[in-house]
């Protein structure tokens, strides 16, 4: 009997070491540690393979989403579309707002400093992303992305997150789709054959073609809205990079630390004389910089000739004309070839961030790791609802727009800024689309130098009211000299210069050239 106990003890005992032995190999497969496809083994939350994120165990929440930018014609169908698919697997529900074009930068840092409860939000470096992040505006994500959003956090490049890492914390999701994105002129091809005019290689060859459309065509060549198409092709065209707003940066590339305030150089003053000539010729209305009508739209109807694109932008514009058969050839000239290269888009360009007011960053983490890994959100709302706003091409990754059957002037092609969550894996080619895009990438490749503006990190804050003041000024007297709107160039530009000085730029280029040169010096950039 004794033997008997004896030997069941040892058999007890055996298993508990086993058990243990399980338990402690089951621990170390459970590591924070992402595997190759993103995903948190044995862990549901963070699969979305469980019970708990098929919405059974989830606490039902609705989320207040912001995107930059208008809201589509159908948005609501869509969204509604949206919410069926999550509130089923993810027990949610999001509120999509939008700040509209109209003043939007005003709209989207009043949305971060007014403690309004958003729980996503597009972030990007030409929307503040890093000063903002200093300033503790987003949430810091770095705990929680392997566990609530695990496939993005195993497929995003680790140089992407180091995009996102300020002082150590992670503070946006980038998107993963590396662009090309110099600014261009989409063009009536046409016409400019139809002229004998020669092809776009410089200023004078633009110039020819706008007085040839307005002359012989009798077109305005840039209806509508003309600040942007105007003042995009003078960096270009000079190689200024812009470090802060439209007043402050780089004389060129190849000299990054020539940081100078634009209006006060040569180049601007002779360009201003030579706008003043073509807002006489007409290339423009009087009231452009009021028009709430972009420059685009004038092409479609027949009344305009020039728009200001980047080549992804140009290739959407370009389908969309030829989806609704539109009797004209449409060309794309990149002001890249003004200087011979190309800087690709810097991770951050296009990115998600969590406002620190969020009161469920965990769902929308969530939510987000779905819109960009599960092809049936990303296509949603991405491209649209299948059957109307496309529909499946001749493979996985051709789609044809619109749907068969369905007219794009009543149910136009869905374009919102759907930039933040895009992944490369999952875009698709228009069928019968734009084959310039693909020729363009071909081109950039070989010419692409890296982005040394970008990271550039300023908070501003030792200067926040001589900024504020100085971007009024450029508001009420940059933008109307820009276009020639003035009787006296020569009067006007040194109004502009003592606006200026008086608003205290002087101290915010010290500023802006002291932050500069210190990431300058960390990167080695001379």
């Amino acid at each position: 009997m004794k033997k008997r106990v004896k030997w069941v003890s040892l058999v007890l005992l055996l298993s508990l070491v086993l058990s243990l032995l399980a338990a402690c190999g089951s621990n170390n497969n459970n590591s924070s540690k992402p595997s190759t496809n993103g995903e948190k083994n044995g862990d549901p939350v963070a699969t979305n393979s469980g019970k708990e994120a098929e919405g059974e165990k989830l606490k039902k929440v609705k989320l207040t989403w912001y995107l930059v930018g208008d809201a589509h014609k159908n948005q609501d169908k869509i969204v509604a579309e949206w919410n069926k698919m999550l509130e089923k697997d993810l027990n949610t529900t999001i509120d999509l707002k939008f700040t509209t074009w109209n003043d939007w930068q005003t709209k989207y840092n009043l949305l971060l400093t007014s403690g309004e409860k958003i729980d996503m939000i597009f972030a990007s470096n030409w929307a503040e992303f890093y000063k903002l992040s200093k300033q503790g505006a987003f949430l810091d994500l770095k705990e929680m992305l392997p566990k609530y959003a695990p496939t993005t956090w195993g497929n995003v490049p680790e140089q992407d997150w180091e995009s996102v890492t300020v002082g150590g914390g992670i503070y946006a999701v980038p998107n993963t789709n590396a662009e090309y994105t110099p600014i261009g002129y989409v063009y009536r091809e046409d016409w400019r054959k139809e002229l004998n005019l020669p092809e776009f290689t410089d200023v004078n060859s633009i110039e020819a073609y706008m007085d040839a459309v307005k002359t012989q065509k009798k077109v305005t060549p840039i209806n509508g809205a003309a600040y942007e198409n105007i003042a995009t092709l003078f960096r270009a065209s000079v190689d200024f990079q812009q470090i802060t707003g439209e007043v402050i940066g780089s004389m060129s590339y190849a000299t990054p630390r020539d940081i100078q305030v634009l209006p006060f150089t040569d180049e601007y003053e002779a360009w201003v004389k030579k706008m003043k000539v073509w807002e006489s010729k007409g290339y423009w209305n009087k009231n452009s910089l009021s028009s709430k009508q972009e420059a685009g739209d004038f092409i479609k109807t027949g009344q305009g000739a020039l728009y200001w694109r980047n080549p992804s932008s140009a290739g959407g514009f370009i389908n969309e004309v030829k989806a609704k058969a539109l009797n004209m050839e449409i060309g794309y000239f990149p002001f890249s070839r003004f200087h011979n290269y190309v800087i690709p888009t810097i991770p951050i360009a296009n990115g998600m961030a969590i406002p620190k007011a969020s009161t469920n960053p965990e769902r929308s983490l969530m939510v987000l790791d779905k819109l960009r890994n599960d092809p049936a959100y990303f296509n949603l709302m991405t491209y649209g609802i299948e059957g109307t706003h496309w529909a499946k091409g001749e493979d996985d990754k051709t789609i044809v727009i619109p749907a068969p059957g369905v007219d794009l002037n009543e149910t136009p092609r869905y374009d919102i800024a759907s930039w933040g969550w895009r992944y490369e894996p999952n875009m698709k080619k228009e069928k019968g689309g734009w084959e310039g895009l693909d020729v363009l990438k071909e081109e950039f490749k070989p010419i692409s130098k890296p982005d040394i503006f970008g990271p550039i990190s300023l908070d501003y804050e030792p200067v926040k009211a001589e900024l504020a003041a100085v971007n009024q000024v450029f508001e009420q007297y940059g933008k109307p000299l820009m276009l020639g709107l003035t009787n006296d160039v020569d009067a006007s530009l040194k109004t502009y210069r003592d606006k200026l000085k008086a608003a205290g730029v002087e101290k915010v280029l010290a500023y802006v050239q002291g932050e500069a040169n210190k990431y300058f010096d960390e990167k080695g950039i001379q």
